[in-house]
């Protein structure tokens, strides 16, 4: 059978580049290379599209720019320069042509549906949900409005933009959500300038935080509950994994608990449910990629309140593969190996990019 060239996307201009780096590190170890050969294009931090092999990325650390052997001959483009096509013939030098891509790409300019429209533009299949999930996924202010429209259950909230900034008033807020708050950047991971806010003091520093990593912020009502995560994989028939339970062991579940420190958090695989609550989570879960239009993956994070609220916070659309990342580990206890979970993944982009190619395009003929 011949092998399907898969195209690895990764890297970024985002917060969440050396994320990235950490997931495709995983997958080139992890997918089977006896059904894939695999085209690395990394994004670094400049915007520059290069070609790169296996050991260079196995050796990258948490940047791009950590590998020193980049020569120019394994540049493709940089965005703008009009010559898109360069990356996915041979004209960029590769040896074929690419089947399918994988765009392992966290946060801002990889996540929110602007690479998403790049390969629709560019008729490739791709792994993941398409690009107006994929933005509104990424959009906490739009995930928020559209799933509150759809009888499910969020925390309370309220947006401002940018220009908005000098409005922003700690009293009336705080009397209306109540403390603590957390005030995030609305298209923004991994817990990337998120702040948990007690009092007057802390409010200003946090606000200014939110506002370097986006134009948009939100600030929400706290949640006291169990943090609970479920994935969820397919298209027309979503499959809900497992429930695994995050507990921080600090103030929250920040970047650091998630990346960087071992001991910033406590996994529980699979968390102590009973089987009928869990049911209820999973249901809620594929209620969430359902409704906000998503296929292939995602991973849907809520709150378990003690009165048995199920209040969800987000939805991740290209959940982390990293070695402690919870969509590979919920999907290995639902039976699902690292491996295999990638093959389906890969299996689901291939289907929906031949479901769309049956649609008509043209009225006329």
């Amino acid at each position: 059978m011949k092998k399907i060239n898969l195209g690895l996307l990764f890297g970024g201009q985002s917060a969440e580049h050396a994320v990235s780096l950490q997931s495709v590190q995983n997958i080139i170890e992890a997918i089977d290379k006896e059904k894939y050969d695999l085209t690395l294009i990394g994004i670094d931090k400049s915007g520059q599209w290069k070609l790169y092999s296996s050991d260079m990325i196995l050796q990258a650390g948490n940047s791009l720019q950590n590998i020193k052997s980049n020569i120019d001959s394994n540049m493709l483009f940089t965005l703008g320069d009009g010559v898109t096509e360069a990356v996915f013939s041979c004209k960029g030098g590769m040896k074929q042509p690419i089947d399918v891509i994988f765009p392992v790409l966290h946060g801002t300019n990889g996540e929110d549906g602007t690479v998403q429209g790049f390969l629709k533009l560019a008729d490739i299949p791709y792994v993941g949900p398409g690009v107006l999930a994929s933005a509104v996924g990424m959009d906490k202010d739009m995930t928020k409005r559209i799933l509150r429209d759809a009888g499910i259950d969020i925390a309370r909230f309220k947006t401002y933009f940018y220009w908005q900034r000098e409005q922003i008033d700690f009293n009336d807020i705080s009397s209306e959500l109540g403390l603590p708050l957390f005030i995030k950047p609305a298209n923004a991971g991994s817990s990337v300038g998120v702040s948990k806010v007690y009092d007057v003091f802390t409010f200003a520093e946090a606000i200014k935080t939110a506002f370097q990593f986006d134009n948009k912020i939100l600030i929400e009502e706290a949640i006291v509950g169990r943090e609970l995560e479920c994935g969820i994989l397919g298209n027309d028939q979503p499959k809900a994994s497992v429930i695994g339970e995050i507990i921080a062991q600090k103030d929250f579940y920040s970047y650091d608990a998630k990346y960087r420190d071992e001991s910033g958090a406590i996994l529980k695989l699979p968390a102590n449910l009973s089987a009928a609550l869990s049911k209820k989570i999973q249901t809620v879960a594929i209620q969430v990629f359902q409704v906000l239009g998503c296929e292939g993956m995602a991973r849907v994070d809520c709150f378990l309140t003690k009165d048995q609220r199920i209040i969800v916070n987000e939805i991740n659309t290209i959940p982390g593969f990293t070695k402690i990342s919870m969509y590979p580990k919920l999907w290995e206890l639902s039976g699902v190996s690292y491996p295999d979970l990638i093959h389906r993944l890969i299996q689901f982009a291939l289907e929906r990019y031949e479901r769309e190619h049956r649609l008509q395009i043209s009225y006329d003929d």
